[in-house]
């Protein structure tokens, strides 16, 4: 069975940073692109940061870009989301995804347009809380 699971979410205060990990099980990560959504309070859920599957694209957006790294360990079938300089903006609901379909041409449409199209897989999510 195939399914993602987020982990390492917390509570922090503004400028400090945290990595988030999503372990994928039952699936050969290799086949995928993936990448990290965000839902903050009252907002639709959003695409952060997205990696191509041979790790050759990337897109950020451009609220994060800079400051969050997407990466992934093919022999752990982890995939990773690090986090530096941490804002009260950034408090939302993290969830992880892959998608192996034809449907995005690009990694850039994959973050944008997960939320109409749909991907493959999707986590369940793990909270992330900015306040001083």
């Amino acid at each position: 069975q195939v399914q993602l699971v987020e982990s390492g979410g917390g509570s922090l205060q503004p400028g400090e940073s945290l990595r988030l990990s999503c372990t994928a099980f039952g699936m050969n990560l290799e086949r995928y692109a993936i990448g990290w959504f965000r839902q903050a309070p009252g907002k639709e859920r959003e695409g952060v940061a997205c990696q191509s599957r041979f790790e050759d694209r990337y897109y950020y957006a451009d609220s994060v870009k800079g400051r969050f790294i997407v990466s992934r360990d093919n022999a752990k079938v982890t995939i990773n989301l690090q986090m530096f300089s941490l804002e009260p903006e950034d408090t939302a609901v993290y969830y992880c995804a892959a998608d192996s379909s034809p449907r995005f041409t690009t990694t850039r449409s994959m973050c944008i347009d997960a939320n109409e199209y749909g991907m493959d897989f999707w986590g369940n999510g793990t909270s992330v809380t900015v306040s001083s």
